[in-house]
């Protein structure tokens, strides 16, 4: 299992918009690809004073299905255009880990 993570920032009022975006539009559009091997997607946030950062955490089965979500350049970061309107900065590459444990309650 591959997890890819990705951070992006909105202004305190921006936040709100941003977050309907995503759960309204890109989580579904991600979803409607029909990549075989994604498995879900995990949205964070955290209130930094000034911003608000976001946290998605998207799960994979493996490295060949984050590049069929993603690309040959799969590192880049997936940001569409409505997203980054409303974005005030972003990390321009994903991350990517093992999963190499997990524990449930």
């Amino acid at each position: 299992m591959i997890g890819r993570i990705w951070h992006g920032w909105t202004t305190p009022e921006n936040a709100a918009t941003y977050e309907r975006l995503l759960k309204s539009e890109i989580f579904p559009g991600i979803f409607a690809k029909g990549v075989a091997g994604y498995r879900r997607i995990e949205l964070l946030r955290r209130d930094d004073g000034g911003e608000v950062e976001f946290v998605t955490i998207m799960w994979f089965a493996d490295m060949a299905a984050v590049k069929a979500f993603a690309g040959a350049d799969y590192k880049t970061a997936y940001v569409p255009a409505a997203a980054r309107a409303v974005l005030s900065h972003f990390d321009a590459r994903s991350q990517h880990y093992e999963i190499r444990a997990q524990e449930e309650a």
